[in-house]
């Protein structure tokens, strides 16, 4: 067996903002709605959490929601994140536990990407976390103001055990980490072979909307403005797509959500 099993897009949280943090000099003063997804990825070989959403605890801790959102400092404001949209509730609808979960792989670590890692741990989870190298350097330079360090970190304040990961390489059989660097200065796609149809490439936030694909517009947040970067890394995930016959899913796009299957249902 070569291909993953079946694949969940998680809804994790809503955010609502400015256009033009999604589409680079296109959009200002036009809000939009976006998903915050996670994708639980099943394989012959284990369970891999693509990305795991926001810190619930920051959202609903007035003092930590003062402090991590102020709109003062943070003009993107806090995302909407229920109580049923935590991950672990969403792995107990499918009878399964954080412990389940094998490798979670963060695509970058902004903090709606990257929040949800504490409580992961904290339920259980003991699962590799991979991350390339150059968005864990970017981090530690703490030039990117959408890193919020207290994500990187376990309840006792060290360091959480990344797996530093250097380039493309297979996650596990059927299941691929493609280098999208851009948005931020390590950003990883997904490509993911399935038993039936057309593999799905996951763009992550090289893509924010079917528009960035469409018209080759780079996110409107980039790491040290690098706008042709991001561009390339959108072609490159756009000619991978050609060539493998993939679907490729932008990741923050509420209309193209809505057409995914509704949770619990699985894209196989």
């Amino acid at each position: 067996m070569t291909r993953a099993l079946r694949l969940w897009p998680l809804l994790t949280a809503t955010h609502r903002y400015d256009k033009s943090i999604s589409t680079f000099n296109r959009g200002r003063g036009e809000h939009i709605e976006a998903p915050i997804l996670a994708y639980l990825i099943e394989t012959p070989n284990g369970r891999i959490l693509y990305d795991v959403g926001c810190d619930h605890a920051k959202i609903h801790t007035p003092a930590l929601r003062q402090r991590y959102y102020d709109p003062a400092t943070f003009d993107m404001g806090a995302p909407d994140m229920r109580d049923e949209q935590r991950l672990p509730h969403h792995l107990a609808r499918l009878g399964l536990t954080p412990k389940d979960v094998d490798v979670i792989f963060i695509g970058h670590l902004h903090f709606d990407h990257a929040g949800g890692l504490k409580e992961l741990r904290r339920c259980g989870c003991g699962a590799e976390i991979h991350l390339q190298r150059d968005e864990w350097n970017a981090a530690c330079s703490g030039q990117d103001s959408a890193v919020f360090d207290d994500d990187l970190l376990d309840d006792d304040a060290r360091a959480l055990p990344f797996h530093l990961k250097e380039g493309e390489y297979s996650v596990a059989p059927g299941v691929h980490a493609i280098a999208t660097p851009g948005h931020t200065a390590g950003h990883m796609s997904m490509l993911i072979e399935l038993p039936q149809g057309q593999p799905v490439l996951l763009a992550g936030d090289a893509a924010d909307l079917q528009e960035n694909i469409d018209d080759e517009v780079a996110p409107g947040t980039l790491w040290q403005g690098n706008e042709q970067q991001a561009v390339h890394s959108i072609r490159k995930l756009k000619a991978l797509a050609r060539e493998t016959r993939a679907r490729l899913w932008p990741n923050h796009d509420m209309a193209f959500y809505r057409r995914l299957p509704t949770f619990p249902n699985a894209v196989i």
